[in-house]
Formats: C-alpha cells, structure tokens, sequence
C-alpha cells in the first residue's frame, strides 16, 4: 500500500470517528431535550390537574331530556327550568367545604351547601383493615366505587337559598349532594321539589370534585400517602383474587345453618329505584328469579359512565352463573373489631352452575333484630347497602351520616370464592343487598340481591331465623 492510499484510509477512519461522536453527541442532546419536554409535559399535567385555590369555580354539565334520556330519576314539571348556573367551591378549613350554586339569570336562586365535612364523603379505611394490605385495598377500592348521595332539606342550617323568582325559595324541599360510584372526584348536585306529594328532580349537575382537595382530604383523614391508591381511586384497577382474612373483621362466637328458601319462580318484585330503572335494564321477558340464572347472557344493563350517568349504547354484563345455585345459609354471631356489642352475620353458599364452585356472600355486622318490619312491597325502605368494608349507605341524610361515620361501622359485605379470593361483584353485576324482617313473622327475614346499579332485584331469599 503506498503513502496515499494509507492517508486515505487514516483520513477515512478519523472522519467516520469524528462523525461518530457528533452523532452521538446528538443523539445525547435530542434524548435531553425529549426526556425535558416530557417532564415539562408532566409538570404541566400535574399541576393542572392536582392545582387548587381555597375558592375555585368549578365546570359543570347540566343535560337536557334529548341529552340523557335514560335518566332514571322522578323529573318533574319544573326540569331544566332553572338551570345554566355556575359552581363555586370554598375550602373553609382542612375538611369543611362550601358548595355554592351560582345562578346566571333573575329567577334562578343562590344556593348554598355550607360547610359539608368531606371527611365523610372521601375514601377513609377503618383501622382495623390498615393491618392487612388486601383489606385495606377492598375497602378503599369498594368506597370510592360505590354511591354515596347524602341529602339536606330545604331547612337544614347548611343550606342557604338566596334570591329568585321565589319559586325554589318556597318549594325546594330537598338538596342532595353525591359521591358518584366512579372515579375519585366525579360528584353530583341535585335539587328537588315535590308534585302531587311525591319527589321530584328539578335540577342535576355533574362536576369533578378538584383533585387537590380530594387529595389533601385524603391523606389527612387516612395518614397516608395518595399516591399509595391514586392510580386505585382515580381509574379501577381490578382487585379480584385479593385473599381476604375474615377473621381480622370478626370474632365469631356461634353459627348454624337455618331454614332458607330461594322461590326461583317467584314473579320479580319491583318497587324503589327499581321501578324507575326499567328502561337501564337491558331485556326482555323477566318475569321470574330464574331467568336471570338461566338467561345470563342475555342480561345486559346500561353502563354508569363518567360523569355520571347511564349508557344505553354501551351494555354492562354479568357473571351469575358465578351464583346461580343457592345452596344453603348461615347465621352467625360474631364480635366485629371495633365495637363492644354483639351482632350478627348471614353466609350464603351460592354455587357456580359452570364449574362447581362454592361461592360464599358474607353480609355481616347487622342487628337483625332491629331491622325494620315491612311488608315485601315496601322493601326499598329495609337495610339497603352497598358491598364492601366501612362503607356508608347508598342513600342517607347528612344529619345521619355525621352521627354514624362509615369508617367506624361493623359492616361488611363481599363474595369470595371457595379460597376466600375476593370476587369482583361489579363485573359479577351485584350491588349489594337489602334485608327487612316480615311484616308479620319476626322470625322470618326477607333477602334481596341488588343487580349492577340497583337496575332490579336478582334475587329473594327467605331465611328463618329460628
């Protein structure tokens, strides 16, 4: 090889170098400057997101019948005629808000929900769950996931109706504020009136409750981080398979299996929310237990979506062939952790017509001889829970929920299976249940399985106490 040839190589080899190092000097730049948008992105998105001020106004939606007509609630005469108001919410100390309803014309009134203590309405784990993380889980998972409407009436010291045509003055009879069974801040306001002696939804609006405030709330009524369960609270993340330890809620004192009946041929009994909900009820042909057993793919119901409503165009499924056999039940006295007075627990055996599995339904820390005595017809106004653990009812009036904190009650519901797994009861399409003891009979208790959303009623055991 003579003296150029080799130059041109050494020159040849010393430029790819160069090049080499100028690429990768830029490929080193182009990865900074992406990963610092992506933080700024981030940052961004954060604060937006998590940002709060002591008093914010706040977007709502308001829908039109054209806009959700699958709206399952009593509307009445006066619907949408005083709406296109505006929401402004003030943090009066670390747990105490003002919800004001900010009116944008002369005949719509000012109302004003004072000093609503979030504490009771944000996500709060009792402390005997903190000692086992599935516990813990469920019950965080289960409360944000499950309604909480709390109302006030028109009277309460914590409402404030100001201005108006006077109508809303003079016949607004109730003010409720709800917890949406979705994710973490999607909450509701609703007014109601009564016609003809029955109540009546005039108003609704959706808005999410801004996140910095649930947070904060949070943290400071649980002691623990939010980022522990944000990613729980704010989108669900199935806990299904979770093992959970009942006897880290209970003590068990005595049990024996009762008398119990499942009338699978009895026609299906409607009444409540139930009798509104028809049309978020997917079928055709239910006229008895049975068909929700045998039927089960056919069964659909209306999706509840964000931020709040039902969804006819996206239909929700259910497993119940997960409880399609009911076998047998239990009752139990236990001692729940946390309280001193003894109470009681029902298991129900429920079989699985597909595999054979022994599914098992605790509803636990009841005083079944307090319930109230109705006639079937009337069952709406029995126990009507939601499963789960430290849970407050569906429905209950603020007045009610600050003297009965759900983080401080005895009960618990949940399906587990044969290896206390925790079974998903949202995609199996169960909301809880409903129990009354018999107008006549007290020895004779009457219960109720809820379906996904409390469209209708699956199920009506009858258990004889003694």
């Amino acid at each position: 090889m003579n003296s150029n040839s080799l130059g041109q190589k050494n020159k040849s080899i010393f430029v790819n170098k160069f090049n080499l190092r100028v690429t990768k000097k830029k490929a080193f730049f182009g990865t900074l400057i992406l990963l610092l948008g992506l933080l700024g992105i981030t940052t961004f998105w954060f604060k937006s997101r998590y940002d709060f001020d002591n008093q914010m106004t706040v977007k709502i939606q308001e829908l039109s019948n054209a806009e959700y007509p699958a709206n399952p609630a009593p509307l009445g005469k006066n619907f949408q005629r005083y709406s296109q108001r505006k929401l402004t919410i003030i943090k009066k100390d670390e747990t105490h808000f003002d919800f004001i309803l900010e009116p944008t014309n002369k005949k719509t009134a000012k109302i004003i929900i004072k000093n609503v203590d979030l504490k009771l309405l944000v996500p709060k784990a009792p402390e005997w769950v903190k000692k086992d993380k599935g516990l813990e889980i469920i019950a965080f998972t289960d409360r944000e996931w499950n309604r909480q409407q709390v109302s006030f009436p028109a009277n309460s010291e914590n409402i404030e109706i100001i201005g108006g045509d006077g109508f809303e003055t003079q016949n607004l009879v109730e003010i409720a504020l709800a917890n949406n069974c979705l994710n973490a801040g999607f909450w509701e306001i609703l007014l109601f009136t009564k016609e003809d002696g029955n109540k009546s939804l005039y108003y609704q609006n959706w808005f999410t409750l801004p996140l910095g405030h649930y947070k904060n709330v949070f943290e400071n009524i649980n002691k623990i981080s939010y980022w522990d369960y944000w990613w729980r609270l704010e989108h669900w993340q199935d806990p299904s398979s979770t093992v959970i330890n009942t006897n880290l809620l209970r003590k068990v004192i005595d049990e024996k299996e009762i008398i119990s009946n499942f009338p699978i041929d009895e026609k299906i009994i409607l009444a409540g929310e139930q009798s509104r909900k028809i049309r978020t009820t997917l079928a055709t042909n239910l006229t008895s237990w049975r068909d929700f057993y045998r039927n089960e793919n056919k069964i659909e119901f209306a999706t509840f979506r964000a931020p709040g409503f039902y969804d006819t165009n996206k239909p929700w499924k259910n497993e119940y062939w997960r409880i399609g056999k009911f076998e047998k039940a239990i009752l139990r006295t236990i001692k729940p952790i946390g309280t001193q007075q003894n109470l009681q627990e029902i298991e129900l055996i429920l079989g699985d017509t597909k595999n054979g599995e022994k599914n098992k339904l605790f509803i636990s820390g009841i005083d079944i001889k307090n319930l109230p005595k109705l006639p079937v017809e009337e069952y709406p106004k029995g126990l009507y829970m939601p499963m789960g653990i430290g849970i407050p009812p569906f429905y209950q009036s603020y007045e009610e929920l600050t003297k009965s904190h759900p983080d401080e009650s005895p009960y618990f519901s949940f399906l587990l299976d044969s290896k206390d797994r925790w079974i998903d009861h949202h995609h199996l399409a169960v909301d809880g249940s409903v129990m009354h003891l018999d107008m006549d009979n007290p020895n004779l208790l009457h219960l109720y399985l809820l379906s996904y959303e409390r469209n209708t009623l699956i199920a009506h055991l009858l258990i004889y106490l003694k």
